[in-house]
């Protein structure tokens, strides 16, 4: 049904043409000086005389955003003139860490700002240092969109990036004991100053309620979703600055507040808390990011989480484009939707649900457009990770939307999978969006399948095992539908940024240029074998490990010798990634050298970093056990300081761009098959180290990439994977074989790393020995043990070592998420780049 034209200007004066923007906020030192200064007085109310470190971040900050929103101003105006293509990202995180001295980069004001705070005083790296990470991410999901964003950017594509504005992040990490505790991380305590306020485009969301009988004037039976609950939707707006180009796009978030306010008449009665009760539960939707959901409430709220933010992007998405257009014909051509992951797969019943029920689309209509504008990416091969809800709570908490699924199933069955497989009943029931049971369930990476135009995997492998396993009869109907898209990381802020020491060394060797083209690394290649080159490339390693060391003895008060190999796994903890696996060696080499002090190896630091869920008890045990493990062996004179652990709390990004740098060693040892792609393995090798993994995830293309020379590879394949468990897979026979492994594993169960506790860190073992090992870290033990000793032999070879690790840095070009955008825009979304055009004025 077409729009309603918006209404004609009924002004008597004649329609005056706004002149084009013009801007002349100075971004030499000069102006950005007397800006801070202006800030300072005028924004925040101060002197410098008085004003503390954080007044100084925060003036700065907000000097940049203003040379910042001139060009997101002219961005915007170059959009809308051109009525071009927008992508729209919807994520549930973005792990954006901080953002000044991002900006700053990326503004190419990184001089200007510099020299203004020293013309007053003030270092720019310790302000910066005063910036708290954004609250809005937790691990490589979040991290992968915030990649994206910049690329975006950087390349000059159209988009919005669309999330909840979390008043709480994920939570603080804390060791005490050696116990992971959570406190919250109350990230805006003291305000954000890159995010802007947009009132005005607030939207109204319902929730609950029921489907009523309705009768249109024509007399047909329409379905009217009743007696609902309402929330307010209010969007905050960071803008996200392209490097090295005007392209200024932005991260929309939406925060939850009460369509009512303030119950008055209730205050005035004396119920004081019951007439706030309505705001305070309607704020609870954007209160904290993954609320747990081992309780029933906490699966409500995470759906309606879910549902919140999807439903406020697709309003917002369809205002902007009913302001230009009378009729949705051009609505896919004008708009692509991508799912990050299944979180706002939501979004595709809420989307039929505006056409249908709202614009009055006949459903004929409205099902093939909803396919083309929707994209989806799976980032996971974990069964139990794949979004599934109750039909009694879909029902409870969006009744209208469960008619609407069950509708696109039936007609799914019937028009689709009952014309591939006649007959076939098994087809049907592993096919379909609703998953009998008792209770049914909804299985929402179908529902994203079947409601997009593409599904993609973010590696090589991943994408051949969704097609082969999770999605396999998917792909045997929808062949032409599924694709791969490889992560890739931003070169700006995970080379660039993070480690300037070598980005200046390569500035000086190949150019500046590497940046927005990570593939010119490869210019360093016939360096790697240059002594000279080795040296400063290694003395540069070095100097990075002296800083890390500074930080470890900061966090976790443990001196460490930079002189150690530094061996990193920095990740979430799970099972699957295997941090366990990595523990048991440690306490294999610590063993070895109780019964042999004089055992001649390299001394090592090992290098953790991670948070569990709170909810994920053996995840938890697991930092229990290398902490304890960490406390005996760094406070233990007979081994002579060869073996230190340290496990730096509250990981986030500003503690990655810490750590990554001053890393010899990448551990990424997760079971082959059950990683998607991971990031974490790009960054380390892009910045020199040496990666030991399993061919799982990107892995199997960083070994293309860097050769199979400068890589540590070990364990079973995917395949030999699939083929021990079918076999039928015996940890325990594993255990009594290998005497070394059955000495540690024992040892582990003792009171010997928990004094007084016997078996406290029992259940690690269990879940190896009686509870299957399901990502059989037994079975690769071995496998890895030997591979340690490969890696330690090499790195005694100095110069061998420096020309792997400079090959890796010059071989991980194809690892930028600039490629991975380009491919998304020209394969999925049909987007095309717009240059924003200089405007007379515009200083920069």
């Amino acid at each position: 049904m077409p729009l309603t034209p918006e209404r004609p200007n009924r002004s008597t004066r004649p329609i005056q043409t706004p002149p084009p923007f013009k801007f002349n906020i100075e971004a030499t030192a000069s102006g950005v000086q007397e800006s801070i200064l202006n800030h300072l007085k005028f924004t925040l109310a101060r002197n410098p005389k008085t004003a503390r470190p954080r007044d100084w971040w925060l003036c700065t900050c907000m000097a940049v955003r203003d040379r910042v929103l001139e060009r997101y101003l002219l961005t915007m105006q170059a959009q809308n003139e051109a009525k071009a293509k927008r992508l729209h990202y919807l994520s549930l995180e973005y792990l954006m860490g901080r953002l000044l001295d991002n900006n700053v980069r990326n503004a190419h004001l990184l001089e200007p700002v510099t020299l203004a705070l020293k013309n007053i005083g003030v270092d720019y790296q310790s302000i910066c240092d005063e910036e708290t990470d954004m609250g809005l991410g937790n691990g490589g999901l979040g991290r992968l969109a915030a990649c994206f964003l910049d690329s975006l950017a950087t390349q000059e594509y159209p988009a919005i990036g669309y999330g909840i504005h979390y008043e709480f992040g994920l939570f603080m990490q804390e060791f005490i004991n050696g116990h992971q505790v959570e406190h919250p991380d109350n990230w805006l305590k003291f305000g954000n100053p890159w995010q802007l306020v947009r009132p005005e485009y607030a939207v109204h969301v319902r929730l609950y309620g029921r489907v009523g009988d309705h009768f249109d004037d024509k007399g047909d039976w329409k379905p009217m979703w009743i007696d609902t609950k309402t929330v307010v939707g209010v969007p905050w707006d960071i803008p996200i600055v392209g490097y090295n180009c005007r392209t200024v796009n932005f991260l929309r978030l939406w925060e939850s507040r009460s369509s009512h306010e303030f119950d008055f008449h209730t205050f005035n009665q004396g119920g004081y808390i019951e007439a706030v009760r309505e705001k305070a539960m309607s704020e609870t939707i954007s209160k904290v990011l993954y609320p747990n959901d081992k309780t029933e409430n906490g699966k409500e709220l995470r759906l309606v989480q879910q549902y919140f933010f999807v439903a406020c992007s697709l309003q917002d998405i369809m205002r902007r484009y009913k302001k230009r257009y009378d009729n949705w014909n051009s609505f896919p051509d004008k708009t692509a939707i991508q799912l990050n992951d299944t979180h706002p797969s939501i979004a595709i019943a809420e989307l039929m649900r505006l056409l249908v029920d709202e614009e009055r689309m006949e459903w004929e209509k409205a099902w093939p457009l909803c396919q083309k504008v929707f994209g989806y990416t799976n980032h996971t091969l974990l069964p139990e990770a794949l979004e599934r809800w109750s039909v009694p709570l879909f029902q409870k908490v969006l009744p209208r939307h469960l008619q609407i699924i069950f509708e696109i199933n039936r007609r799914f069955l019937e028009k689709e999978v009952e014309i591939q497989w006649p007959g076939d009943g098994s087809k049907k029931s592993a096919l379909s969006i609703i998953e009998e049971g008792s209770p049914k369930m909804v299985r929402m990476a179908h529902l994203a399948v079947v409601g997009s135009h593409s599904v993609n995997g973010v590696a090589a492998l991943h994408t051949d095992l969704l097609k082969k396993h999770l999605f396999a009869d998917f792909n045997a109907l929808y062949p032409e539908r599924f694709n791969n898209k490889t992560n890739g990381i931003t070169p700006r802020r995970w080379l660039s940024g993070c480690n300037p020491r070598l980005s200046e060394l390569i500035d000086e060797t190949i150019g500046e240029n590497w940046r927005t083209n990570l593939l010119l690394l490869k210019g360093l290649e016939p360096f790697a074998e240059d002594l000279t080159f080795q040296e400063r490339f290694m003395s540069i390693k070095r100097a990075n490990k002296i800083d890390l060391s500074k930080h470890i003895q900061d966090l976790c008060h443990v001196t460490v010798d930079p002189e150690a190999i530094f061996d990193v796994q920095i990740k979430r903890l799970h099972e699957y990634k295997r941090q366990h696996l990595n523990l048991l060696h440690i306490l294999t080499l610590y063993r070895r050298l109780l019964h042999n002090p004089n055992l001649d190896i390299t001394p090592r630091v090992f290098i953790f970093a991670a948070k569990a869920a709170p909810g994920y008890e053996l995840a938890k045990t697991i930092i229990r056990a290398i902490n304890s493990a960490a406390l005996k062996i760094n406070n233990d004179p007979r081994i002579g300081g060869k073996i230190k652990i340290a496990f730096l709390p509250n990981y986030g990004v500003t503690l990655a761009e810490h750590i990554i740098p001053a890393a010899d060693v990448s551990e990424q040892i997760s079971t082959a098959g059950k990683e998607a792609s991971g990031t974490g393995n790009m960054k380390l090798s892009l910045n020199g180290a040496l990666t030991i993994g399993t061919l799982d995830g990107a892995n199997v293309e960083i070994l293309e990439a860097v050769g199979q020379e400068n890589i540590f590879i070990f364990g079973m394949t995917v395949d030999e994977v699939e083929a021990r468990l079918a076999s039928g897979y015996s940890p325990r026979e594993i255990y009594f074989q290998n005497e070394e492994l059955k000495g540690v594993l024992d040892w582990l169960t003792s009171d010997y790393f928990t004094p007084g506790e016997p078996g406290a860190l029992a259940s690690i073992t269990h879940s190896l020995l009686d509870w299957g090992d399901p990502f059989l870290v037994l079975a690769d033990y071995e496998a890895y043990c030997a591979s340690q000793a490969a890696l330690e032999a090499a790195y005694r070879n100095r110069s061998h070592w420096a020309k792997m690790a400079i090959l890796n840095t010059a071989r991980m070009g194809r690892f930028s998420s600039d490629r991975t955008i380009q491919e998304y825009a020209t394969q999925i979304w049909d987007l095309p780049a717009l240059s924003v055009p200089h405007s007379p004025g515009f200083s920069s």
